[in-house]
């Protein structure tokens, strides 16, 4: 019996009379509910306690609904574009190659990216000059990501898609390069004169209606003649889109290099650029090559009406390209690169410079 009343004086925690219990389940609650309100209070202030116990910071649910926050005397500005990271192989030790105004740019146009600078010379930079046949620094490379930005939605243009990621076009921001990795190739179907083992050369890419390129043009052809035994002279093709007739020039002028008469019909042509520069038509070239000596004109025709040789322009444009040039004359002595008409006086000064080293 005794033992009996000591277990119905134990206490009970679902009777009325048991006080102690009580005291014990309701500070259990308001524990509960000071933790529950303290989380409440704490999110509101965009921390979530998970989230500091990771130490990753604020709230993203909470973020997400601001476009703009201020920490640490920094702000934050939500963008819709995804981060974009840009790889810059350059030269440190190159004055031209100073990448800091392109770079405040890009940021203003393109508040996402993140910059990575490498040396040309170390062994990733020569990996990606290698991958992506870069020729002028300096060079940017940009993460796929930059194909789902609006800035890329606008600019496409700019951007040459290589390997799976986006290498800059310098030219088309006016960027000039700063160095030169290569020089362009003259190759067998180049119209060439001079020296061939030369270890000078001078490579034009021009225009046949452009006017400094007719400035230029005289000042090759005296500079060829008194340089025939030094140097090695090549021509290429750059027809810029702002000149209807000038893709046709071109064609001419190759269609009487497959003669062997490039340079005579060149003179031609730039001698009576203004008259062929008002037609719409080919008939002014068929004229020239009845002019020239030495041209079969049912060849040249024929070799102008199928434009055979518009593999060749579109190939010295992109090579053009790829040397980040967009307008003409450009002039390359060696690496020495000049862009606009040149005084015979310029041109022999840079030519002898070459030959003195």
């Amino acid at each position: 019996m005794e033992d009996t009343k000591k277990g119905e004086e134990k206490c009970n925690c679902g009777s009325a009379d048991c006080k102690d219990c009580q005291c014990a389940k309701r500070t259990k609650n308001l524990i509960s509910i000071a933790i529950l309100l303290a989380g409440l209070l704490i999110g509101s202030i965009f921390v979530d306690v998970a989230q500091l116990m990771k130490g990753s910071g604020y709230s993203t649910k909470n973020l997400n609904k601001s476009d703009i926050f201020e920490s640490s005397g920094k702000t934050w500005v939500a963008y819709g574009d995804p981060a974009v990271p840009v790889t810059i192989i350059n030269d440190d030790s190159c004055e031209k190659c100073d990448v800091t105004e392109p770079v405040v740019w890009l940021k203003r146009v393109l508040p996402t990216i993140s910059t990575k600078k490498v040396s040309y010379d170390s062994a990733e930079g020569k990996s990606l000059i290698d991958k992506f046949s870069i020729k002028t620094l300096p060079a940017f490379i940009f993460d796929p990501a930059i194909a789902k930005t609006e800035f890329f939605t606008q600019a496409a243009v700019i951007f040459d898609q290589k390997n799976g990621q986006y290498v800059l076009k310098n030219q088309e921001l006016g960027l000039p390069a700063g160095k030169y990795l290569a020089l362009p190739d003259i190759s067998e179907g180049d119209a060439t004169f001079g020296k061939t083992d030369s270890n000078v050369k001078v490579v034009v890419f021009s225009d046949f209606q452009c006017p400094y390129c007719k400035i230029l043009y005289s000042t090759l052809r005296t500079t060829m003649k008194q340089y025939s035994d030094k140097v090695y002279f090549a021509y290429k093709h750059l027809p810029l889109d702002i000149h209807s007739q000038a893709n046709n020039a071109a064609l001419a002028s190759e269609c009487a290099q497959d003669q062997g008469k490039f340079w005579e019909y060149a003179d031609k042509l730039y001698q009576n650029q203004t008259s062929w520069s008002n037609t719409k038509d080919v008939a002014s070239f068929k004229t020239y090559a009845r002019q020239t000596a030495g041209i079969d004109t049912a060849k040249f025709n024929t070799c102008l009406d199928d434009k055979k040789f518009q593999d060749k322009i579109d190939a010295d444009k992109k090579e053009a390209g790829d040397f980040g040039i967009s307008g003409t004359p450009a002039i390359f002595i060696n690496d020495q690169f000049e862009n606009g008409a040149m005084t015979a006086d310029q041109m022999k000064q840079a030519i002898d410079s070459k030959l003195a080293q």
